[in-house]
């Protein structure tokens, strides 16, 4: 684990963020922490059950059969605003159809998207927390689970509606901040190795962009002294992180792979409400 010397998470439970924070979202809209942890807010056990049921019905492919070299490294579970969103139409229709399918995937287990709405409802002091939706009540899908295979990567980057996506004809642009949530459902696993976030202590501007887009980001950070830590999750584990902040996953390796339950959040100081989607 990578741990910077000041820059250190609040977990690994409410009692215990609580104890240090009065408003943990805010600490984190400031990036006074890099993550909120909760370890294990989710039954293992139903994530290894999950994972089979998203095989056996042909949800994600099977990593035990050999796949070809067109096979995708990401397999997505649900609406993603960032890969569909260029079509509004086609994007929330697209979400009425997660809901769907999200309201019987997972009967017989604990709904993981129901604990990770509870978990950030705890969070939220004073706050409602709710799936986004477009002012005519059209709601953005709730969260995805994104299927990660061997060499699957994302080098430093920010995620944002309007610094990175510029997507201004979406209403969760009011927000001001931007946060993710993701759940472990499955890590990738090798040589005792897990492929697991990397956090950078620095906040996008556009002195940084340039060095984002010319791949000398490492060497931005080494010259400014720009602290990191690395976010290691077990199954069920859940952690928050300010999504402004430059983040990055490395390489998978090892057969098995890497699935997370992930969610966008737009958060505001003196905005009442919490909006959600993927």
């Amino acid at each position: 684990m990578t741990v910077a010397t000041n820059w250190t998470p609040v977990g690994p439970d409410l009692e215990s963020i609580f104890a240090k924070y009065d408003d943990p979202l805010g600490a984190l809209s400031r990036a006074e922490i890099p993550a909120i942890i909760l370890r294990q807010a989710y039954d293992p056990s139903h994530c290894q059950a999950l994972v089979k049921r998203f095989i056996d019905r042909g949800l994600i492919r099977d990593p035990a059969v050999e796949a070809g070299e067109d096979a995708p490294k990401r397999i997505d579970i649900g609406t993603s605003l960032g890969t569909k969103g260029n079509d509004k139409e086609g994007f929330l229709q697209h979400s009425q159809e997660t809901h769907a399918l999200f309201a019987q995937l997972f009967e017989g287990y604990e709904d993981p998207v129901k604990t990770l709405y509870d978990c950030l409802s705890r969070l939220a002091v004073g706050k409602e927390v709710m799936v986004a939706r477009e002012p005519d009540g059209r709601q953005y899908g709730p969260a995805i689970f994104r299927t990660h295979y061997i060499q699957h990567a994302y080098s430093p980057h920010i995620d944002h509606v309007t610094l990175r996506e510029k997507r201004f004809n979406y209403e969760v642009t009011r927000f001001e901040d931007q946060f993710a949530g993701v759940l472990c459902v499955q890590n990738s696993t090798h040589e005792g190795r897990s492929g697991q976030s990397v956090l950078h202590r620095c906040l996008w501007t556009e002195e940084v962009q340039p060095h984002i887009a010319a791949g000398t980001f490492y060497e931005y950070a080494a010259a400014n002294g720009v602290e990191k830590y690395q976010v290691d999750l077990e199954q069920g584990d859940l952690y928050f992180f300010n999504t402004r902040c430059i983040h990055e996953v490395p390489a998978l390796e090892g057969n098995d792979p890497r699935i997370v339950l992930a969610v966008f959040i737009g958060y505001s100081a003196d905005d009442g409400q919490i909006y959600v989607w993927s």
